[in-house]
């Protein structure tokens, strides 16, 4: 099994840096954001992607689990991480089976109020798969408009809640999101807790509705952010209103 610091080949780092600048400007994201997304400083992020150092084998994994994508393409491609738990998450996601959660898998419409202007809604892709390295569900979000805010992190199954969460943890900040799963549509509704961006670095604690739509649900899916000339605008709102009505999330009042 190849070590974690293991030099990938010259020409096996060249394909590398050309698919992830591919990436970085197909999704219009900033090499820092994915260098802070990846856990890698912005001097090795531009190193490697410069030529001027090789790619390591532990490199490579956190930037295809930041991207999502799979980077190492060619025959002489180092074979991946064998996961500790086989097909089984660890005991802090819930323990469930890959088999079990097969059925959260998928690319959904992501909807939440926009925090920026009180009469539109924000949307943009998720994606949940199972990531072989991590041994569990893993999300990633697509289509942001505010890129630099683009989130990725690990699902969690528990069987006593009955609830999925969605977490991110950059270095000890979180980001929570407490959904329950229609079982036979797939749309998940709940809430999501995060932090305000203001002025500065102000930041402030905010919670929402959110729900998520499979992405076959929706004829033609939207992102970013949706007024109320929008064709989507009144489908998207009324997923957000079930939220509250039925009620998935509940809101007190102070």
């Amino acid at each position: 099994m190849p070590t974690p610091d293991k030099q990938l080949s010259a020409e096996q780092s060249r394909r590398i840096a050309d698919t992830i600048r591919e990436e970085i400007a197909r999704r219009r994201i900033s090499r820092q954001s994915l260098a802070e997304l990846s856990k890698l400083s912005l001097s090795t992020l531009e190193k490697v992607l410069g030529g001027r150092r090789p790619f390591t084998l532990a490199t490579t994994v956190r930037l295809e689990q930041a991207l999502g994508v799979s980077l190492r393409k060619t025959a002489d491609a180092p074979p991946p991480i064998v996961p500790v738990n086989g097909d089984i998450a660890p005991d802090g996601l819930g323990a469930y089976s890959r088999r079990a959660a097969a059925w959260i898998e998928g690319a959904y419409v992501t909807i939440r109020p926009s925090f920026g202007d009180k009469d539109a809604i924000f949307a943009y892709r998720t994606e949940i798969s199972w990531d072989e390295t991590a041994s569990s569900l893993v999300f990633h979000e697509r289509e942001r408009a505010d890129a630099a805010y683009t989130q990725f992190g690990e699902v969690s199954v528990p069987n006593q809640s009955g609830h999925i969460y969605l977490v991110t943890n950059r270095h000890g900040q979180y980001r929570l999101i407490t959904v329950a799963c229609l079982a036979i549509s797939g749309e998940m509704y709940g809430i999501i807790t995060t932090l305000l961006a203001g002025r500065g670095k102000l930041l402030t604690p905010i919670a929402a509705p959110i729900a998520y739509v499979p992405i076959k649900m929706v004829e033609s899916p939207t992102f970013g952010r949706i007024s109320s000339d929008n064709a989507n605008f009144a489908a998207y709102r009324a997923h957000l209103r079930r939220t509250i009505d039925e009620p998935f999330a509940m809101f007190l009042p102070g």
